[in-house]
Order: structure tokens, then C-alpha cells, then sequence
């Protein structure tokens, strides 16, 4: 009888456990990174209202898709939204965060992206 009461709480223990620690993992932003990009206007889209579907791009009218590098230089083509359309040329640090992909992004100055970056944009 103790026995089976033991394994009850175990169980429960374990089964409550799990969840926390995702939402904590989650919230915490453990295993984000940045990635850099430059802005190109030719393949911006216009996206319409989703009429309550889910949106992704945290509903967002423009959005972009763009080769993205990341702090050592490995490439990667990442989507964003943003509010309006963006500087053309513009050099931009995205946040990216496991499962909820890119959170944040900010325009950053050349000298401001990392060596193996710039290399992947040399200066023209």
C-alpha cells in the first residue's frame, strides 16, 4: 500500500514537473541567439489580416524573408514581420528564441556586426 502511494506522488511530482520546466525554459529565452541581415525592399510582402487565424508574424503588415548570418557566420534564411517597410540597405539584428523564432529586431550600424558577419557584406 505504501508502496503504491509513493509511486502516486512520484508520478504526480513528475507529471507537474515537466510543464514547469518547459515554461521556464521557454520564458527564460535559453538557446536565443541574433542573427544579422541587410534590408532588401524587392521581396517585401504585404500580408493581408488572417481573420483570426494565427499569425505568426505577431500581425505585422509587411514581411520579410532574408539570408540571415548568425554571429559566426553561419547562414540561415530567416522570416520577420515588421510594422512598416524598412530602410533599404539597413543592417538589422534579429533575436531569435527557440520555437517562437525572431521576437525583436533593431537597425545596427556596420561596424556594429560581428567580424565573420562583415565579412558576409563586404563594404562596397
Amino acid at each position: 500500500m505504501k508502496k503504491k502511494i509513493l509511486i502516486t506522488i512520484i508520478a504526480a511530482v513528475a507529471a507537474l514537473a515537466v510543464p514547469i520546466c518547459f515554461c521556464i525554459w521557454f520564458l527564460s529565452g535559453t538557446g536565443s541567439g541574433y542573427y544579422y541581415t541587410r534590408i532588401d525592399n524587392t521581396d517585401v510582402k504585404q500580408v493581408d489580416s488572417r481573420d483570426g487565424v494565427i499569425d505568426f508574424q505577431g500581425g505585422m503588415p509587411y514581411s520579410y524573408t532574408l539570408p540571415s548570418y548568425s554571429e559566426n557566420g553561419g547562414e540561415k534564411e530567416i522570416t520577420f514581420g515588421a510594422s512598416r517597410e524598412l530602410t533599404e540597405g539597413a543592417f538589422i539584428r534579429l533575436t531569435v528564441k527557440p520555437i517562437r523564432g525572431v521576437t525583436a529586431w533593431e537597425e545596427v550600424q556596420y561596424e556594429e556586426l560581428p567580424a565573420a558577419v562583415q565579412n558576409c557584406y563586404p563594404v562596397s
